[in-house]
């Protein structure tokens, strides 16, 4: 199969979007998919994996987003370093823990990357997202499509 070359950008959301609030990151890539990104790959899961430390390989920028019960509202954003946690042995990863294995795989220092975590509410099974949720989701969503057409984001604390 033809592979395309990985796009300078890459934005990588996660969740379960049948678990209420917890799916903001699969809303964010719906989203973000209606918009004409030049240079920006998409990517979505249920959740990080080994494995997607592939993903990460010839970017220039990453951009992880999901939801969190104890971010501030309506999001935050900060920068990344590879920490080896305790994750990485788990079938679900934090994305510092990706970049710990992409450095490890590749013996080079990972791309500068970013997470943007949304404040969700309500986690519950089969419930949409709160109406909190959403206002935050479209906070988020503005503050992203500000960040993919400007300079590389300053951490925020």
């Amino acid at each position: 199969m033809l592979q395309h070359p990985a796009k300078p950008e890459l934005v990588f959301t996660w969740g379960n979007p049948s678990r209420g609030d917890d799916g903001l990151g699969p809303a964010m890539y719906e989203l973000l998919l209606q918009e004409d990104l030049q240079g920006v790959d998409l990517l979505t899961d249920y959740q990080l994996q080994i494995e997607h430390a592939i993903d990460l390989e010839g970017r220039e920028h990453v951009l992880f987003v999901d939801a969190s019960i104890s971010a501030s509202a309506p999001f935050e954003l900060v920068r990344l370093r590879p920490e080896q946690d305790s994750s990485y042995t788990t079938h679900a990863m934090s994305p510092q823990a990706l970049l710990s294995v992409y450095q490890q795989v590749n013996d080079s220092t990972p791309p500068p990357a970013w997470l943007l975590s949304i404040r969700g509410y309500d986690f519950g099974l089969g419930e949409p997202l709160s109406a909190e949720a959403n206002g935050n989701l479209l906070a988020a969503f503005n503050h992203i499509k500000t960040l993919l057409g400007s300079e590389r984001p300053a951490e925020q604390t």
